[in-house]
């Protein structure tokens, strides 16, 4: 079997099957067995040779016995299984073949190209298969067909149905150190400091005392220095520690590689990089920063049906969150999604898209004209033009510069707006973080 190159973090496992009856059919060998001997028979006649009719005379037997012994209609049985490797971004698969048969045939492609064939005896045991991914997402990583052989290849049955198993590969992580937060802060339990009193938080004020104040929180020596009547108390308030409303959106209708050649092509493997590969890693590394933090996060595909997820919080909920960004691919009909996903009052919302149309713009400002801070994070890898006819790195450049044009109106919008393909996106993020902080608040690293 093949092995591709490059290596992706991690992955979710998947299996897939079949089971059939197959039908049986003779082979040319049959046909073969009977010409041999008459020719073998008519020649031996021919030449007064007994020799030669003796020698077509196993091969008059085989046709007969080949054709009245047809085999029984049996079962034939595939299944395929994967799971993570050893070693990083490396995946296992496993072939199992169970069949009636005297050896079974196996055709194998991957990605779409036939990599293997092998003759194996049913009873053999499992085969086993094992590649290195070149891109997260979800992946076809094998498809198999497998047919029944039997009486020496004089029979053979219907190949099975085609087997597939895909494969969902979690992007890298790359750790962010600190990513900006809502402009309101909710909730009473988080990492960050909130303008409300509470528990957590740094030192607030000093206030008398009203219903609802625990007496633990007395401050004694202000009690009896600001007291004026018996019976007058002072607490110590501190500030509640509150959490951050994250939403990230994804933009599914382009994916789109560092080989500008590749465009619009299904070579997805001399693609590079691509832009989904961008995205996933963009969204779970923000998704992991904000849940370490103690921050709510939701996850929306900006496509049409696309997977959506309701703020939460925790680390099952970070791994439910993972194994939803891993298995987000390219939408399938190309079209544009246009509705606007439900975003709770006074969050942050991360728009990762290619920024090539304006319809993930669209929905950016219109987040930002509502009160929603927002970051657009162009994820197009650096372009590779190197293969292209001077007509087509003019089409490309026009096409860049209209990108420009959209990222600049986004600017202009009080959309903040940031490049993953580069390795500065946590300064990027650190430096916006700084910039709007919520009045009264204080970010805890």
């Amino acid at each position: 079997m093949s092995e591709q190159d490059a290596g992706i973090a991690m992955g979710t496992g998947d299996r897939a099957g079949t089971h059939v009856a197959p039908a049986w059919h003779r082979t040319p060998v049959v046909a073969v067995a009977l010409a041999g001997a008459v020719l073998l028979a008519g020649a031996g006649l021919a030449t007064s040779r007994p020799d030669l009719v003796a020698v077509g005379l196993p091969l008059a037997l085989a046709f007969v016995w080949a054709l009245l012994r047809r085999p029984s209609k049996g079962e034939l049985t595939v299944g395929l299984e994967a799971a993570a490797g050893e070693r990083a971004g490396e995946v296992t698969a496993r072939v199992d073949i169970a069949a009636d048969a005297d050896w079974v045939q196996i055709a194998v492609d991957q990605a779409g190209r036939r990599t293997g064939m092998a003759e194996v005896a049913p009873t053999a045991g499992a085969l086993r298969t094992r590649s290195r991914l070149r891109h997260s997402g979800p992946i076809e990583l094998l498809e198999v067909t497998a047919r029944g052989v039997a009486m020496d290849g004089a029979w053979v049955s219907a190949p099975s149905p085609h087997v597939r198993l895909t494969w969902n590969a979690a992007p890298a992580l790359r750790r962010l150190r600190e990513i900006p937060v809502a402009p309101r802060l909710t909730g009473l339990h988080g990492g960050h400091e909130g303008a409300k009193p509470g528990q957590g938080g740094d030192f607030r004020d000093i206030h008398p005392f009203a219903p609802g104040d625990e007496l633990r929180r007395v401050d004694w020596r202000a009690t009896a220095r600001l007291a004026r009547t018996p019976g007058e108390l002072y607490v110590r308030r501190v500030n509640a520690l509150s959490d951050s409303s994250v939403v990230i959106a994804v933009d599914t209708a382009d994916d789109l590689g560092e080989v500008v050649a590749t465009w619009g092509t299904a070579g997805i493997e001399h693609s590079g990089t691509t832009s989904l590969d961008l995205a996933r890693e963009a969204a779970l590394s923000i998704a992991t920063a904000a849940i370490e933090t103690g921050d709510r996060v939701a996850f929306h595909e900006l496509a049409p049906g696309g997977r959506t997820l309701r703020s939460g919080a925790g680390a099952r909920y970070l791994a439910r969150l993972r194994d939803v960004i891993a298995a987000t691919g390219v939408s399938g009909d190309g079209s544009r999604y246009r509705r606007t996903p439900p975003v709770p009052q006074g969050s942050i919302v991360f728009v990762l898209s290619t920024f090539f149309d304006g319809a993930a713009a669209e929905l950016a400002t219109r987040w930002r004209a509502t009160g929603h801070a927002v970051v657009a994070i162009d994820v197009l890898p650096e372009p590779d033009d190197s293969r292209l006819s001077r007509e087509q790195r003019l089409a490309i450049r026009t096409l860049l510069a209209e990108q420009s044009d959209i990222l600049s109106e986004l600017r202009r919008a009080g959309v903040d707006v940031l490049s993953w393909r580069g390795g500065d996106a946590d300064a990027v993020l650190r430096m916006l973080q700084r910039g709007r902080r919520p009045t009264g608040t204080v970010v805890r690293r």
